[in-house]
């Protein structure tokens, strides 16, 4: 555990000796977010603030990842990953730029790439001793379930579903970044219970959140973009497959699912009856335009993962 908390050290200094460097260089260069037309009307007044802050936090977290995780491939894999969606994530926000809109990659873009990452994850991760179909049953540690030759489109899966996750949540100040840090502290504590040799890259990762957070907080300075949310989705990816644990993200990232499901009832109600079932989604949008102050939804946000972390907890015991 020594390891994870000087990881968590080394990218908190990282990130908060880089962001005041790189702020400028992103206002210089005019990489500002772009807010969407139809969006709630507090959003206008952050149109033009610095995004790609993405950049920061895979900085942050590959400076102490590489100092901590000593050639270890399975943390060499997690990293990897990481920067390959960092990566698809940095040409959708730099397309934006580009358009002068809220509209980068096109959809099959942006999926196949997705899936291109993911297989090549699992490739490789299936050359690795700590290679397993077998995934750990929340609440049932008894119950171990071999996926078999299903499990790399299983694990494409999860891949594509936490990385939207993550990049449906990214829509106020600081929802996403401390929504993730706690999911990933879960998974840091998990990692440590299996004395896992990933441990130090949770720690990494829990850093340069914490560090991006003063200034990605109410009121921001930055944004992630998508270079950030979908670096961000795919490490939880990663780590949750690499532990058994993808399941363990119904609770944890319950945030993420919310979201998502969000989405997915209001396009599939709005189809059927060409009216919308929430008032906006992504959900957290709903929340505001019923009156909630931006910083109420964050926290409110904040304090669900960290019980269903908790329940995540109790979820584990008996492994």
């Amino acid at each position: 555990m020594n390891n994870a908390i000087y990881a968590i050290l080394v990218a908190f200094i990282a990130n908060i000796i880089l962001c005041p460097m790189l702020i400028p260089y992103l206002i210089k260069l005019r990489f500002g977010q772009y807010i969407r037309e139809d969006g709630p009307s507090s959003h206008h007044k952050k149109a033009g603030t610095p995004t790609m802050g993405g950049i920061i936090i895979i900085s942050g977290f590959l400076i102490s990842a590489l100092i901590f995780m000593r050639g270890n491939p399975e943390a060499m894999a997690i990293v990897g990953v990481t920067v390959a969606f960092g990566f698809i994530g940095f040409l959708d926000d730099f397309k934006k730029k580009i358009r002068k809109q809220n509209l980068g990659l096109r959809a099959w873009q942006k999926f196949l790439a997705l899936i291109i990452v993911s297989v090549a994850f699992v490739l490789f991760w299936r050359t690795l001793p700590g290679y397993s179909t077998e995934i750990l049953i929340p609440f049932f540690p008894e119950i171990v379930l071999d996926l078999g030759i299903f499990y790399p489109a299983f694990a494409c899966l999860i891949f594509l579903s936490s990385t939207n996750g993550a990049n449906l949540t990214d829509g106020l100040d600081g929802l996403a970044a401390g929504v993730t840090a706690l999911i990933v502290v879960f998974f840091m504590f998990a990692a440590w219970m299996f004395n896992s040799p990933i441990l130090p890259v949770t720690g990494a990762a829990v850093g340069a959140l914490m560090g991006f957070l003063l200034f990605n907080s109410h009121p921001a300075r930055l944004y992630m973009g998508d270079t950030g949310s979908l670096a961000l989705g795919g490490f939880v990816a990663a780590i949750a497959l690499m532990l058994q644990m993808p399941l363990f993200l119904l609770i944890v990232a319950v945030i993420y699912v919310v979201e998502t499901l969000s989405v997915i009832i209001q396009v599939g109600y709005f189809k059927l009856t060409r009216r919308r079932f929430f008032k906006m989604a992504p959900i957290h949008h709903t929340f505001e335009l019923s009156g909630w102050p931006e910083t109420k939804i964050v926290a409110f946000f904040y304090v669900i993962t960290a019980m269903a972390c908790l329940l995540g907890y109790l979820a584990l015991q008996g492994v």
